[in-house]
């Protein structure tokens, strides 16, 4: 697959880049890990190299992390085993496809950039318990117009997957609703106000 391809290209450069706001990372993190507990299993669908899914799976009982790149996998595997972590797992698939039920689904920078967000968050839902949650953090470039035709741009040279989509937040919120969950957190971190952490709900029912 394409899309595939591309971050197949880019894992080892992307594993050696360093975080480009760590006090909102860090903040994420300190948030999910108060919404995720020692009883959860969790899963998280774009791990990439597995940097987030290592800060994070002490948090929960069970952590699995899946990407569509084979090489971002591997190198996940490789901080795995060097870090020694047991209740975690990394494994290929598809963000839409990923096999299995958890407590929890995290997804971070990831639904601008699948095919079918909506198809995505379909299967998500699929996946949860009512009651379950589902955790999110989304670039929402509907609100940056100009990223637009700079996208464009990298992508014409390959510096950029295709498709990467400009959401905005209220039609991310909508997206979510119509997908079966009660969005219960909504807000951006400091000094990352294109992007929204959102926490969202499966509904009952």
């Amino acid at each position: 697959m394409e899309h595939a391809q591309f971050w197949d290209k880019i894992a080892r450069k992307y594993a050696n880049d360093p975080i480009g706001n760590m006090p909102a990372y860090e903040a994420t993190l300190a948030r999910v890990r108060e919404l995720i507990t020692p009883d959860m299993s969790v899963l998280e669908i774009g791990c990439g190299t597995g940097t987030t899914a290592l800060k994070l799976a002490d948090a929960a009982g069970h952590y699995t992390g899946t990407d569509i790149s084979s090489e971002m996998i591997k190198i996940a595997n490789e901080k795995r085993v060097g870090d020694g972590v047991e209740n975690l797992t990394f494994d290929v698939a598809d963000a839409g496809r990923a096999p299995g039920h958890y407590d929890a689904v995290l997804a971070f920078n990831l639904i601008h950039l699948v095919a079918d967000p909506e198809a995505t968050l379909a299967h998500v839902h699929s996946q949860l318990p009512e009651g379950g949650l589902f955790i999110s953090k989304t670039p929402c470039l509907g609100n940056k117009p100009w990223f637009i035709p700079l996208i464009a741009l990298m992508q014409l040279v390959g510096k950029a997957p295709k498709p990467v989509h400009s959401l905005r937040p209220n039609r991310l919120k909508a997206m979510l609703e119509d997908s079966g969950f009660d969005v219960e957190e909504m807000m951006f971190f400091p000094k990352q106000n294109i992007s929204r952490f959102i926490v969202a709900r499966k509904r009952s029912g």
